[in-house]
């Protein structure tokens, strides 16, 4: 599975940002997906987890209300809408896919065999 991000950029505190990762797969709706992010420095952390079929999400406690994910099992793609955005979201932000991900390991960077290179969100204050 080959996943492809886009959508970052350079944004003012309280701005909006839009991630697409694409994935290059036939059988994509076997893969949960999530949205990680590594700001320099920092280990990569979990932002967003999406189920198989869609469905609610699991977030981060520090982007509820601000992030919403979702994805299109038909086009094969996931996206981040990133709203209210703070400098302390600056950071890589990476796709990932998993096919054995399950509800205890949504969270945990080792349950993805399968990552995107990265989209750069740069928030200034």
């Amino acid at each position: 599975v080959q996943l492809q991000a886009s959508g970052g950029g350079l944004v003012q505190a309280g701005g909006s940002l839009r991630l697409s990762c694409g994935a290059s797969t036939s059988t994509f709706s076997r893969y949960r997906m999530a949205w990680f992010r590594q700001a320099p420095g920092k280990e990569r952390e979990f932002v967003v987890g999406i189920a198989r079929m869609g469905g609610n999400a699991v977030y981060a406690d520090s982007v509820k209300g601000r992030f919403t994910a979702s994805r299109d099992n038909a086009k094969n793609t996931v996206i981040l809408q990133m709203n209210s955005l703070k400098p302390e979201d600056t950071a890589v932000y990476y796709c990932a896919a998993g096919s054995t991900v399950i509800s205890s390991t949504v969270s945990s960077t080792t349950a993805y065999a399968y990552w995107g290179q990265g989209t750069l969100v740069t928030v200034s204050s």
